[in-house]
């Protein structure tokens, strides 16, 4: 089975960081990145705040908002619920399925263990949970 491991090039449609509109609780957000980032606040203001930023502007304020209740409970739930949204464009969906039956993992080298996947040289093998990735799997089983 080939593997999709980074979400760059052609397969840069499955970054949060891809511009593509989500709406999300009555807010339409620029990027799945800038959704899931408000998406950890329940104060309205807040969130409308994440209308018009960048996705790195987006993931760096995201770690300073204050965090609605019980958020580590929820956020991979979030997640996929953001992730559902963005692939409800016809287009977009239709790439995903495409991508079948690939498993995709999200490679990075910034460090994220818990939504992707680091190479450790030292231990010479990838790590990590790969959260998004299982959930891009589990949208697109949910589209074919």
């Amino acid at each position: 089975m080939s593997i999709i491991w980074q979400f760059q090039g052609s397969n840069r449609f499955l970054s949060n960081f891809y511009p593509a509109y989500v709406e999300y609780e009555g807010l339409i957000y620029p990027t799945a990145e800038n959704a899931y980032q408000a998406a950890k606040s329940l104060h309205p203001a807040v969130r409308r705040f994440f209308l018009t930023i960048s996705p790195g502007e987006a993931k760096k304020l995201g770690q300073k908002v204050p965090l609605r209740p019980f958020w580590d409970e929820t956020k991979v739930q979030v997640m996929e619920q953001i992730v559902t949204l963005k692939f409800e464009d016809e287009g977009l969906a239709k790439m995903l399925v495409d991508t079948y039956p690939q498993k995709m993992v999200e490679g990075n080298t910034w460090g994220d263990k818990f939504w992707g996947m680091v190479y450790s040289a030292k231990e010479m093998k990838w790590e990590g949970e790969n959260n998004l990735g299982k959930i891009l799997m589990r949208v697109r089983k949910s589209l074919l």
